[in-house]
């Protein structure tokens, strides 16, 4: 189980990056639903930072293969400067989106700090989607479809090279698990790259547990291992309040597996909570599931193990 130490919850209250609004609800629909007293009751001292203060979503077209660039970069670079102070006070930071183009600021920060510290970055990416989508391949031009390829350094130049070198992560520090929904040039974008995605057939074949079995085998004392958990990687039949949902998710169980199996680790060193959108949710059900996998983990188990 990880230590016990100090967590930063970081609120980023926006959904500049995605196609639906309703995201920017997320951080205080977390906090509804008792992500702090839940973190307090695994011993962790909490600290909660608030909301970050960025640009309001202007709602408009996509312009030269992209939505509202210029905000997205400033919503990055405050979730970047919280996390990166976060970190450097020895706090885990836990940012509550928001849309997923979030993780751009949020990774790029762990990352250069891992790199000053001489640790090895891992990134887990829970979602329906592998967000590797770039301005010339994306059918929409929302940046919540993109942080992946600009955390790779093929985004866009101004989201691009945030960490210190032009790529945040390699192909090989990043897993996807429960992906099911990938455009056409993005597949082949994802083949060239050579990443390692876990779809769901692979899933449905192997079981979760050989899963993350697999992503998790050469974790060791000197990995950073972070979590970036899109609500839409679960069933929208479970987890309804998100903008993108896509039948066919994992399992609750199969995600408490999961959380769990990563737990396990003890190398949990920071999280993003992502796209839960309390506008489409059916009485915070979302939120409240989130804080019940965050609970896991974090180290809750039906037995000591």
């Amino acid at each position: 189980m990880t230590s016990k130490g100090s967590i930063a919850l970081i609120g980023a209250p926006t959904d500049v990056g995605a196609s639906v609004r309703g995201a920017s609800m997320g951080p205080d629909a977390l906090r509804v639903a008792g992500v702090v007293e839940v973190l307090r009751s695994r011993g962790y001292g909490v600290t909660d930072r608030g909301n970050l203060a960025g640009p309001p979503n202007p709602g408009q077209t996509a312009h030269n293969g992209l939505r509202h660039l210029p905000e997205v970069v400033a919503w990055n670079r405050l979730v970047y400067d919280a996390v990166d102070e976060a970190l450097g006070r020895g706090d885990l930071p836990l940012l509550m989106g928001g849309d997923h183009c979030l993780a751009i600021g949020s990774i790029s920060a762990i990352a250069w700090h891992c790199r000053r510290q001489g640790r090895e970055l891992r990134v887990i990416w829970l979602d329906a989607h592998t967000d590797v989508n770039t301005e010339t391949i994306s059918p929409s031009g929302n940046l919540h479809g993109m942080p992946v390829a600009c955390l790779l350094g093929h985004g866009p130049a101004p989201l691009v090279g945030w960490s210190g070198e032009r790529a945040a992560l390699g192909a090989g520090d990043i897993d996807f698990i429960g992906i099911r929904s990938v455009d056409a040039e993005e597949k082949q974008a994802i083949h060239t790259l050579g990443l390692q995605v876990f779809d769901m057939r692979h899933i449905d074949e192997h079981g979760m547990r050989n899963t993350m079995s697999e992503a998790l085998h050469d974790v060791h004392e000197n990995t950073h291992l972070h979590v970036s958990f899109d609500l839409d990687c679960l069933d929208p039949a479970d987890a309804p309040g998100v903008g993108t949902g896509v039948r066919g998710g994992p399992t609750y169980r199969e995600m408490q597996l999961c959380m769990e199996m990563i737990a396990d680790t003890g190398r949990l060193g920071s999280l993003d909570v992502m796209e839960i959108n309390p506008a489409l949710d059916v009485r915070n059900r979302t939120a409240e599931l989130a804080v019940e996998f965050i609970h896991s983990l974090f180290g809750a188990s039906t037995l000591v193990r």
